[in-house]
């Protein structure tokens, strides 16, 4: 009967054992399964906080690169031309652009009529001044066409071949030069006023001191000068209006000449001419 009992405190000892142990084994397995899912869920919110990272670096990168992207320059509308002797028509006709680019108010016309030995000068399809002129001889016609002012010089210093006049009273070229864009000639002032009106140059146009002087000041560089043998419709009108109601005029644009040199002002030059 003793023995039954023992054997009956050992096994009740031995059940609450395994019950214990059994306890104890599903409280771990419990605690690791939570720790295991806590696990999950942080590497899940790591991922998550890591991509919202990047895609923030990823937009700043690209605004940053948007920022820093130099804005492209803006074309200009001309370019710069060395002033040079030599001949350089394409470098004339860029200067001649730039500057009606640069200022395209003004701009001004002259125009040149052989037939009435008179010169005007038009701006916005206004007849500003008209002035007595002397044209070439029959046998030393001035050239008609349509031509650029290419230089400007004040007391030019006269040369023809060998010959060369300083400036002064003896001076055939006056006291102002306009060239051409037609080699050697040009508009320009004269020692013998009473030419002036005459078909008498060598294919330069004369103008009287006063009268040139003032076209001078009122033309520059790059304006054209449109030459017209016959007497056609623009031409009568600018040149038979009364002063006091001058009519706008028309005109055709000006084709620069075929021998353009690169333009140039100065206050004296040596200046080529045909004149004799």
């Amino acid at each position: 009967m003793r023995r039954l009992v023992v054997i009956s405190g050992k096994s009740k000892i031995i059940a609450t054992f395994a019950a214990t142990v059994f306890a104890l084994t599903s409280i771990h397995l419990a605690a690791k399964a939570h720790i295991a899912s806590l696990q999950r869920e942080q590497e899940q919110l790591e991922k998550t906080a890591f991509s919202t990272q990047q895609s923030a670096l990823s937009q700043n990168g690209s605004l940053n690169t948007l920022q820093t992207i130099p804005p492209v320059p803006p074309t200009p509308n001309s370019g710069a031309v060395t002033e040079s002797a030599a001949n350089a028509s394409s470098a004339a006709k860029i200067a001649v652009v730039a500057r009606n680019s640069a200022n395209p108010a003004r701009q001004r016309q002259v125009i040149i009529s052989i037939a009435d030995r008179q010169l005007a000068v038009i701006e916005q399809g206004q007849v500003l001044r008209t002035y007595p002129i002397a044209v070439g001889a029959r046998g030393t016609p001035s050239p008609d066409g349509d031509f650029v002012i290419i230089n400007h010089a004040k007391d030019p210093v006269y040369r023809h071949g060998d010959k060369e006049i300083a400036p002064g009273k003896d001076n055939p070229l006056g006291t102002r030069w306009m060239g051409l864009s037609l080699k050697g000639y040009g508009i320009h002032g004269t020692n013998v006023q009473s030419s002036v009106g005459k078909a008498i140059s060598h294919g330069c146009f004369r103008m009287r001191k006063q009268d040139v002087e003032e076209l001078y000041a009122l033309v520059q560089v790059g304006d054209t000068v449109m030459v017209r043998r016959e007497r056609d419709a623009m031409i009568a009108k600018v040149f038979t209006a009364p002063t006091s109601a001058e009519p706008a005029v028309t005109l055709a644009v000006a084709a620069p000449g075929s021998d353009i040199q690169v333009p140039a002002t100065a206050t004296t030059a040596t200046v080529e001419t045909t004149e004799q």
